[in-house]
């Protein structure tokens, strides 16, 4: 199995901005489950504490490394990547790694 974490930071927006964007995230993401081969598992924590240094955090476990490459070029991942992340995000940083 494989872990797929991502953090990422929002660009600059109230909070309540931040709070709908956050859950369009989380929603869009989410979403997903049960809809892509191989994806076991997908969450979206929005939540952090104020030590950290990151806005939102996505923890999804594929079966394999072909079925996390398969996540990343599927259209409905593609639509909410392209939708609700990429147009609010400044900065993004991934791990991934086999479980």
């Amino acid at each position: 199995m494989v872990k797929h974490i991502i953090l990422w930071t929002l660009k600059e927006y109230s909070e309540n901005e931040k709070a709908e964007i956050k859950k369009g995230i989380k929603d869009g993401l989410e979403g997903l489950s049960g809809k892509i081969d191989g994806l076991i598992d997908i969450k979206v924590y929005t939540e952090g504490l104020p030590s950290s240094n990151a806005d939102l955090m996505l923890d999804s476990t594929f079966e394999s490394v072909e079925a996390l490459k398969g996540y990343a070029v599927h259209p409905e991942h593609v639509f909410v990547a392209d939708t609700f992340v990429r147009p609010f995000t400044a900065t993004r940083s991934c791990l991934d790694f086999e479980i």
